[in-house]
């Protein structure tokens, strides 16, 4: 499984002023197409798939590249790749869940500073996200108490997602009090911390 790399690249582009404005704008905008090609392969490596992007030409979002100023105007992609993290933190628990009822793969949650949100918003600000699983016999299953998941769920998928993901957060597996009670209530996690 490769890495992610949270990266930035800036390109120049020189184009010949004997063009028309619109010529050159085309001229700036292949360069562009060509340099999102690049990012869309290097993350379809990485990821296995393209995340999503938002495209914007001269400070505005818009998808009309063509329309770039041709003498000072910037063509930015931007890749929100938090977002794929999260999901895919929670697609790796439901995949690597044991399955009798479906209650277990049913019962994890996402908490944000200590309360439970539908998912991750990068407008949260929250210091510490966590992934945490609502059902009494969830330690059980980490420990390998289950013979679908002998090696365990959380501690496992922390592991693989750190191993991914850990240039965009810290990820660790932990345990946590995400019931209301105390010490012997706590509840194998996944914590993530973003950079």
């Amino acid at each position: 499984m490769a890495r992610l790399t949270r990266f930035s690249r800036e390109l120049s582009v020189a184009v010949d002023r004997l063009l028309s404005p619109a010529a050159r704008s085309r001229q700036i905008a292949d360069v562009a197409r060509r340099a999102l090609a690049e990012a869309q392969a290097a993350n379809r490596t990485v990821l296995g798939y393209e995340p999503e992007h938002d495209s914007f030409v001269d400070g505005r979002r818009s998808e009309a590249l063509d329309s770039v100023d041709p003498d000072h105007g910037v063509i930015v992609f931007a890749f929100e790749l938090q977002l794929e993290m999260f999901a895919e933190i929670g697609r790796l628990l439901v995949l690597h869940s044991p399955v009798l009822t479906g209650e277990y793969q049913d019962s994890h949650r996402l908490y944000a500073d200590g309360v439970e949100v539908a998912g991750f918003d990068p407008k949260n600000g929250a210091d510490e996200w966590v992934f945490a699983s609502t059902v009494l016999y969830a330690r059980k299953i980490e420990r390998g108490q289950s013979e679908q998941a002998p090696d365990g769920v959380y501690e496992a998928v922390a592991a693989l997602a750190a191993k991914r993901y850990g240039n965009l957060a810290t990820i660790r597996f932990s345990y946590r009090n995400v019931l209301g009670g105390g010490r012997d209530d706590r509840q194998p996690a996944i914590v993530v911390s973003l950079r």
